[in-house]
């Protein structure tokens, strides 16, 4: 593909970076990039020294059945001193059979602190018999992002097992895709997280390029032959029921559980005792709400949040993006939007899906995957591009209406190579409002919430760099990998450790006191960081 460079001939002049003062809808502005300028990466002996923690790190963060009382506790949520760690299956497992198993792993003294427990036959619809809260047995070794997390989690996995796959960590991969295979036949779905309050959840659809990109390192086509009906599940599970937005032929997030989120609650309390719902609701007490209805959310006569808060709530984090202000306050108003971010993510699926099916010469089925790819393109084409703004928006199905919060996840029809050259060009035009000196912000809004400025993470900078990278904008990709990856190895060489998340715009680590919602701690690890710096710098190399 033609080199392409960004001429950002939508901006009359170069605005001075002004860092406002926070507040729910201050804006960062950006001065637009110059396209020429080159950012150095860091020397390759540092950056040596970089993958040298990473691959140490991968170590660290695996859990198995050998070291299962690693796995066991659980930050998140409140045990009696003493007492044995519940460790739940499914009813569909065979409990006998995993308890041998694991005995053989562990000594007398380890098992005896192991509560083995069944679920019930429909753990959703009895989740009040499910008590206390505990790990939800996995049959192979994964890795957790770090700190807090505790557990192998849904869309960190994915990027996480592209950085086993870069590291040539092919095994520990495979066994990852395995057991994400596993909590869809044995759990219902590709979970949050396998505790058991996640249970009612998912996150961001990645299986699918999971097994495909195991695939291509292992060319096991009976293997892919068994995983290809569990793709089907996983995918009825965003396309029908809850999971429609309206009737886009589009999906949105939603979370399946009612009432407050169990961790939220137990794990997620300020210096003061007040847990994130008491904030919200005191920021309801305070503020006008203009982005939605606030009514739906909060009864102001009673100062409590609405049932139809906490199923927001809930549908916020399978989002993955909790907290921000995409979506109004709190993202709430996430349960009447279907997401760019989302729909791209069930385009790549199907198109992956596609492919896999060619790849086991069942031309039908690959043809019938790739028409409800097709068929996405087209409505998110008439329902979210927006030409004026250069750019894909979320659709309200609720109002008819594009939301025009400036998010990163417009990056997304280009990773997924869903947008047409015309579509990416103008995007890719816009993206200096993202930029800053760390790489790609979350948004242009400071609202309080991690998941907006000045902050930014390493799944988003890994889908801008490749995005722009699939449509020849080589230059900005390489400028936007230095960055985040000079970035990352700053704060490295001053704390010796990798994090969950930056402030990009004073290029620092130290972003607990811009975090008013949700958990304020920057979470050492970690996970998906380590796995897109390593994917960043291959693509540099390239």
């Amino acid at each position: 593909m033609i080199p392409r460079v960004l001429h950002w001939r939508r901006l009359a002049v170069v605005l001075l970076l002004v860092v406002l003062v926070a507040g729910p809808r201050s804006v960062v502005a950006q001065p637009a990039p110059d396209p020429t300028t080159q950012v150095a990466l860091p020397a390759p002996d540092q950056l040596d020294t970089l993958r040298a923690y990473i691959d140490r790190t991968w170590g660290t963060l695996t859990r198995s059945h050998e070291d299962l009382l690693k796995a066991l506790p659980d930050d998140k949520v409140d045990r009696e001193p003493g007492t044995p760690w519940p460790l739940y299956v499914a009813a569909s497992e065979d409990t006998a059979a995993v308890g041998q198993r694991l005995r053989r792993s562990l000594t007398a003294e380890e098992w005896a602190q192991v509560d083995l427990k069944v679920l019930p036959e429909t753990p959703r619809e009895h989740m009040d018999q499910v008590e206390p809260h505990g790990l939800l047995y996995l049959p192979h070794p994964y890795v957790v992002p770090g700190g807090r997390f505790n557990e192998m989690y849904g869309w960190d996995s994915y990027f996480i097992s592209v950085g086993l796959l870069e590291a040539g960590r092919v095994e520990l991969a495979k066994h990852m895709t395995d057991n994400h295979l596993y909590q869809v036949r044995h759990y219902g779905t590709v979970l949050n997280a396998n505790r058991t309050y996640y249970l009612t959840r998912s996150q961001p659809p990645f299986l699918a390029t999971m097994v495909r990109n195991v695939f291509a390192a292992t060319r096991d086509t009976s293997w892919l032959a068994d995983a290809v009906p569990v793709l089907t599940t996983y995918y009825e599970y965003w396309t029908t029921g809850p999971h429609r937005a309206g009737d886009t032929g589009l999906s949105r997030y939603y979370g399946l559980g009612d009432g407050p989120a169990p961790e939220v609650v137990m794990g997620e309390r300020d210096a003061e005792g007040q847990s994130h719902y008491d904030r919200i609701r005191a920021y309801y007490r305070t503020n006008d709400v203009t982005a939605y209805d606030e009514s739906l959310f909060y009864d102001a006569a009673a100062d409590s949040l609405t049932a139809l808060f906490y199923k927001a709530d809930r549908s916020m984090r399978e989002s993955g993006f909790d907290p921000s202000n995409r979506f109004g306050p709190f993202n709430v108003g996430i349960v009447h939007h279907a997401p760019v971010g989302l729909n791209s993510f069930l385009y790549r699926y199907e198109r992956d899906v596609a492919a896999l099916m060619h790849a086991l010469g069942r031309s039908d089925a690959a043809k019938t995957w790739t028409r409800r790819a097709e068929q996405r393109k087209r409505r998110m084409d008439e329902l979210m591009w927006n030409a004026e703004a250069g750019r894909y928006r979320d659709y309200n199905f609720r109002t008819d209406t594009q939301n025009d919060y400036h998010f990163a996840t417009m990056m997304a029809p280009l990773w997924v190579g869903l947008a047409a050259d015309s579509q990416a060009a103008a995007t890719a035009e816009t993206l200096w409002r993202l930029e800053a000196p760390g790489g790609v912000l979350t948004s242009t809004r400071r609202t309080g919430n991690q998941w907006d400025a000045p902050f930014g993470w390493a799944p988003l900078q890994m889908m801008a760099v490749e995005g722009l990278r699939r449509y020849g904008y080589g230059a900005a990709a390489d400028r936007l990998s230095a960055k985040f990856v000079g970035l990352v190895h700053k704060e490295f060489q001053e704390h010796g450790v990798i994090l969950e998340k930056y402030d990009l715009v004073q290029r620092e680590s130290d972003v607990s006191a811009g975090i008013q919602y949700g958990y304020s701690e920057n979470v050492i690890g970690f996970g998906w960081t380590n796995a897109v710096v390593l994917r960043l710098l291959q693509g540099v190399k390239r």
